[in-house]
């Protein structure tokens, strides 16, 4: 009976013994130096997942160990696929958590004012992160969610996005982030379009979108935002040619070499405001948060002018002989340089 009592005795302390050995591996972190992504495929099982993490080098006790915590103590391991950012100090419950959970890695992109949208695409495409399906057809779509907003056709989705960043899981649709930028843009620009003050010269919300982009191409200073719309509204409210040089280039196209010259300024296309009166016939850039304000609330001044200093800011005047003293100062100066 005594020998009974210490077998039993032992047992108990060997079962104690393993018992905690197990969950010493169990509460051991993933063999991991630094954060991994690893994506879970479609259809993968629970188990497949730990001879991977296994193969990996990940695991910080012995496979079968492993696949005993799975079978027997685990609880949800309804794993879902996706791409997982898995954080160095993660032990293997906690990262089956995470991969039960579905919240997967975030990525960001940030498209950038004052680009084409011919230039976002080329950087949505690339984005290793993204899959490309931009085409004529999955972005159509957007483009039809504008008519509302216009009273012309509208072609391209030239100045239609909010230059942004945008967040997004792997393998996210480029198209899904056009739509996403497209209704940002809208909720935007229509929020503020009810708040516009008066007698401004906008037929529709795509015609702030034309002046916005005029102005997200002619300064890269905040101050200066209101004081350009201010002027290039002065201008419509006369009647008078905006005379922007960036319509003029974006209306040349592939043509433009990087020299603007006279016989630009004088070539005949819709978006050249030397030629034509009004607001050219659509935007000319990709826009963000600031011009779309700076075209709804512009400065009230009476300058008609302005001329660049080359150091990125610009002189304001208001009459023709100021306007064309500054551009003997400074122009004149910058190209005999």
């Amino acid at each position: 009976m005594r020998k009974l009592l210490i077998l039993v005795l032992l047992l108990i302390a060997a079962g104690m013994a393993a018992n905690g050995w197990f969950q010493q591996q169990l509460n051991t972190p993933l063999v991991l130096s630094s954060p991994v992504l690893y994506t879970l495929p479609g259809g993968q099982t629970a188990i497949a997942t730990i001879n991977e993490f296994d193969r990996n080098g990940w695991l910080p006790m012995p496979r079968k160990v492993a696949r005993l915590w799975l079978k027997f103590v685990a609880g949800n391991t309804r794993i879902r696929a996706g791409t997982y950012e898995i954080q160095p100090g993660k032990t293997l419950a906690e990262v089956f958590a995470q991969l039960a959970s579905g919240q997967e890695a975030q990525f960001n992109i940030t498209l950038i004012e004052g680009l084409t949208f011919e230039q976002w695409a080329q950087i949505l495409v690339s984005h290793p992160r993204l899959t490309n399906d931009l085409s004529e057809e999955s972005l159509q779509p957007v483009l039809n969610s504008w008519r509302n907003h216009a009273d012309q056709d509208v072609t391209s989705l030239e100045g239609l996005l909010l230059a942004e960043t945008y967040r997004f899981t792997a393998g996210t649709k480029a198209s899904v982030i056009v739509q996403r930028a497209s209704n940002a843009m809208q909720t935007y620009l229509l929020d503020n379009w009810e708040k516009r003050i008066g007698g401004l010269p906008y037929k529709t919300p795509f015609e702030v979108l034309i002046m916005a982009s005029i102005i997200e191409k002619e300064t890269a200073l905040e101050h200066e935002r209101a004081h350009i719309a201010g002027v290039f509204v002065n201008r419509l409210d006369r009647n008078m040619r905006l005379q922007t040089d960036p319509t003029v280039i974006y209306g040349l196209g592939e043509q433009f070499d990087g020299n603007l010259t006279r016989k630009h300024l004088r070539e005949d296309t819709p978006y050249n405001t030397y030629v034509h009166k009004g607001l050219p016939p659509g935007p000319i850039a990709m826009i963000g948060k600031a011009a779309v304000n700076a075209a709804l609330l512009p400065e009230i001044t009476d300058d008609l002018y302005f001329v660049a200093k080359g150091d990125g800011s610009h002189v304001f005047s208001a009459t023709l002989a100021e306007h064309n003293q500054a551009v003997r100062q400074y122009q004149l100066k910058i190209e005999d340089k």
